[in-house]
């Protein structure tokens, strides 16, 4: 007579998902920290394994498999759309992940509503009282019909009311509180949030329906539960942005249906998020006329070309060892740009803080921003002020020298738009087929000793050196 084991305890890292018999602080296999976390499993009885396992679906050939034409839905935001690759795939996962209060529920909410005109959507909350959705609804000013609202964490009951109102789309808020009974681990536990995740995933592939999942983050930023379960949806979202700014950026991080280079700018407002169709202009709306430290520059994010503001302070230090603060942008990048003016140029940023700053909650991490922050530190430090109508894109290497970026036509043609009148690039990439309108000036420059005669001095004469 086969007797039933007690069920196992282990040890499952939340980061990576590794496993140990007993609990340590790091883990051995992702090193992380404090991830370990207790689980159990119920052992299953041996069997012998067979001798030939037949696949369920026989090997063919790639080339006879015919594509899949994946239908798109618009979600009603111009801006969701593009970072999703052009609208949403029937049958897809999509994990949205940020802070709490950054607005995922909010985006969730107006895109049900949007979709909810032409299918039906089942919104699963639970986090929030039908109440609290409700009033939601009422302040953001939406309409559908055909939204579907269910209270429940219990994944095996959300599964029964899909299979029984057979929605199109399917919204988890959030998917750290799944919780099955066929687990007795706790609910928001690797085991469960793997396992509602898997169970979700499954009826997606299976019956056509989109599901949109919603992620909180760790104390470090990441995706909070399994890291494996990044990699079992289709595609990965992040909201950035600060709660108490007012704009707000979707990045995809993954996406199996799209770019992961295109990202989507909104503003939250009294009545949800609104598009930002043109962030440039918004970007650099409010920037200060004729101040030193400030200099404008473009970088790309996926296709769409960004103009955008740095912002540099540079004081004298009162400390034995100056200060340096970047908001922004890559810390270590601005030390080695320092390095480099203060070496080529004679600048002395050794006796100076420096603080860096990018305007609009943006963060660059294109090297095409390189001359475009060493002109501000330029200006900052020597007090002395750039045209308003300048700006600047190109790489900077150690030997103070200008590199050529990538699609120097398309940020040409954003900088004119806005009003640019001199715009500053790596002298190889000047060529004559860079056609521009006869008020704008296109200059080429090879190294950082160029760029020193478009400061412009004070009035009083003074440099500022």
């Amino acid at each position: 007579m086969a007797v039933n084991k007690p069920p196992k305890p282990i040890f499952v890292c939340a980061s990576c998902g590794a496993t140990a018999s007993r609990w340590v602080g790091r883990c051995p296999d992702c090193g992380a920290w404090n991830t370990m976390e207790e689980t159990t499993v119920s052992p299953e009885p041996s069997r012998a394994a067979p001798a030939v396992v037949a696949p369920r679906s026989p090997a063919v050939k790639l080339s006879d498999l015919d594509a899949p034409s994946y239908l798109r839905s618009g979600t009603g935001m111009g801006e969701l759309d593009r970072v999703l690759g052009g609208g949403l795939v029937e049958g897809s996962v999509v994990l949205i992940s940020g802070e709490p209060g950054i607005g995922k529920s909010t985006i969730l909410l107006q895109i049900s509503a949007h979709l909810s005109e032409s299918r039906r959507v089942l919104y699963v909350t639970g986090e929030e009282s039908g109440g609290q959705i409700r009033l939601r609804y009422d302040r953001l000013g939406v309409k559908g019909d055909q939204i579907f609202l269910l209270t429940e964490t219990n994944t095996d009951a959300i599964l029964g009311e899909c299979k029984r109102i057979s929605p199109d789309v399917v919204v988890i808020d959030s998917v750290q509180t799944l919780y099955s009974e066929r687990f007795s681990s706790a609910p928001g536990s690797v085991t469960q949030v793997r396992e509602g995740a898997l169970a979700f995933i499954t009826y997606a592939k299976t019956e056509g329906a989109a599901v949109f999942f919603v992620g909180h983050v760790n104390k470090e930023g990441g995706i909070s539960g399994p890291k494996m379960l990044e990699h079992m949806v289709d595609a990965v979202l992040y909201f950035e942005g600060e709660r108490t700014q007012a704009y707000r950026i979707i990045r995809a991080t993954k996406n199996r249906y799209g770019s992961t280079n295109e990202i989507g700018v909104f503003e939250m407002s009294d009545r949800g998020l609104i598009e930002i169709p043109n962030p440039s202009e918004v970007l650099i709306s409010e920037r200060p006329k004729s101040v030193s430290g400030s200099c404008a520059g473009c970088i790309l994010e996926g296709t769409r070309p960004l103009i955008t503001e740095i912002q540099t302070l540079v004081t004298p230090t009162v400390y034995a060892v100056p200060k340096r603060t970047s908001d922004g942008f890559d810390y270590n990048r601005l030390g080695l740009l320092l390095a480099v003016l203060e070496r080529r140029l004679g600048l002395r940023f050794s006796q100076n803080d420096v603080y860096l700053n990018i305007a609009g909650g943006l963060r660059l991490d294109e090297p095409a921003a390189d001359l475009s922050v060493a002109l501000a530190l330029i200006s900052g430090i020597t007090d002395r002020t750039l045209p308003d109508d300048l700006i600047a894109f190109g790489e900077v290497g150690l030997a103070g020298e200008v590199r050529a970026v990538p699609r120097t036509e398309y940020r040409i043609k954003e900088a004119v738009r806005l009003g640019f009148h001199t715009v500053l690039i790596p002298k190889r990439q000047k060529r004559k087929d860079l056609t521009v309108p006869a008020d704008v000036r296109l200059v080429g420059v090879s190294s950082l000793y160029e760029v020193l005669p478009f400061l412009v001095k004070k009035e009083n004469g003074e440099d500022g050196k």
